[in-house]
């Protein structure tokens, strides 16, 4: 195994987050190790989940946008080339190599926003061994963060059943680019907005935000806080009425809304991130029902997350609106899914890994969704891409020879999320483990397959 490197403070400076050197280090050895052997023939790569967290039904597919961006612009800078040099590691050689080192393969996938399942290939790429190889680390990086968000926040999205819901999450996140993602994430499974301003223009993701504790207690007095807080954002006067008495607070919001309707502001609603939001938003809404304020909302925050949304909806709370964060952008009880790349084919041979517990189906692979007459998915087939087989194939090709083919927009691929979760079966829709789970079927030749090259490395190992 190399040694591990140490940079210096005199190294250049390079893209924390496009550059090719943030990835493992055995990718690059893996790709000098392929070029010395003359191992460039055509590779395939599937990445796909082993299987589901408890008390999940599904995953939700995130994060394409950004590994095919990062694929499309690939290319090691001459920064990057010295340091790889300098490292010591590396001969000139290698590096010279990798001076026109460019992604020229093909990439098919499920569009973003799909549901699937687990041993479903979610992204296939065809290209020479070292450019599939290479790809690894960062585009499983990028799929699997967004993909764990996106399908924590879906189970948010069908529990909060039409009501508003926020990422609150950026200051809890583990980064900023975490952060950043993670309201991409949610806003594709179906989140109303975020926080985090960076994702409007970036993304263009609505942005919601209040006011802060601090600005309330940094006032001698609650209803001037209010009042200074609304006459600054007079049409988007929402109110934070839990730093100290929240019934109290509200009575003052109803008394300050008085004064000032004759300017032309009217307080549009109050948000409660503290103590008991249950009896609290009904004793909150009869107090601004019965000072005039019916059309004001309520928006909910404090260690939310899908249970505790799913409750308070089911117990009829009259809240409008609620922010997500920390159990969110930490996907607190799933932050990991078992979610690989792994090689399926090389130089026109299927490829198999047959490791206890980690064995993989060989082969390039189709997924067939099948449904009934009314469009709800009732089962999913696996089977070699070569077939042709009934149901909606999901894997559709995104990238050719280097080059996307296919770039939908995040509304559109939020559209596309809206459109999947309703197909689910009801049974797959709740938060509770589904009985039976949704079926995926791997095909019969797929197996018949796997049990030829077992039969053939068992001959090859008794002939060695």
């Amino acid at each position: 195994m190399p040694d591990t490197v140490r940079p210096g403070s005199e190294s250049p400076r390079m893209d924390p987050i496009s550059s090719p050197l943030l990835t493992d280090l055995y990718e690059l050895t893996m790709l000098k190790a392929y070029f010395e052997s003359g191992m460039t023939d055509t590779a395939v790569f599937e990445l796909f989940a082993r299987k589901l967290p408890r008390d999940r039904n599904f995953f939700l597919f995130a994060g394409l946008e950004q590994a095919l961006a990062f694929v499309e612009r690939l290319r090691f800078s001459q920064r990057e080339l010295e340091w790889i040099e300098a490292s010591g590691l590396f001969d000139h050689d290698f590096v010279r190599r990798l001076e026109s080192f460019r992604f020229t393969g093909d990439i098919h996938a499920m569009p973003e926003g799909s549901v699937f399942f687990p041993d479903e290939p979610v992204l296939r790429v065809t290209a020479p061994m070292p450019e599939a190889q290479l790809l690894e680390t960062r585009v499983l990086n990028l799929i699997h963060f967004e993909t764990v968000i996106a399908s924590k926040a879906a189970r948010s999205v069908l529990a909060a059943g039409g009501k508003k819901l926020i990422d609150f999450g950026l200051r809890r996140a583990h980064g900023a680019e975490a952060g950043l993602l993670a309201a991409r994430a949610s806003y594709l499974a179906g989140f109303d907005g975020t926080s985090t301003v960076l994702a409007a223009p970036l993304f263009g993701i609505p942005i919601f935000g209040t006011m802060a504790h601090s600005f309330v207690q940094a006032h001698d007095s609650e209803i001037d806080s209010f009042a200074d807080f609304a006459k600054a954002f007079p049409k988007n006067a929402v109110l934070l009425i839990d730093t100290y008495d929240t019934v109290e607070a509200a009575r003052k919001a109803v008394t300050l809304a008085g004064r000032l309707r004759s300017r032309g502001i009217s307080v549009r609603g109050v948000r409660l991130d503290s103590g008991d939001l249950d009896d609290l938003s009904r004793k909150v809404r009869k107090v601004l029902d019965a000072g005039g304020l019916r059309e004001a909302i309520i928006f909910a925050s404090g260690n939310l997350d899908e249970y505790r949304v799913a409750r308070l909806v089911g117990a009829g709370a009259p809240i409008d609106s609620f922010g997500i964060g920390t159990s969110l952008v930490t996907s607190s009880d799933a932050p990991a899914l078992d979610a690989v790349y792994k090689l399926q084919e090389y130089a026109g041979r299927p490829r198999r890994k047959r490791s206890a517990g980690k064995a993989t189906w060989p082969g390039r692979k189709q997924v067939y969704r099948l449904s009934d007459a009314g469009g709800a998915f009732v089962r999913d087939i696996v089977a070699p891409a070569s077939e042709v087989r009934e149901g909606e194939p999901l894997l559709q090709l995104v990238m050719k020879e280097g080059k996307r083919v296919a770039s939908p927009s995040l509304e559109a691929a939020r559209a596309h999320t809206q459109t999947q979760l309703a197909k689910l079966p009801e049974r797959c829709r709740k938060l509770e483990p589904a009985e039976p789970p949704y079926p995926v079927e791997i095909a019969a030749s797929l197996k018949t397959l796997a049990e030829e090259l077992d039969r053939a490395s068992a001959v090859d190992a008794s002939a060695a």
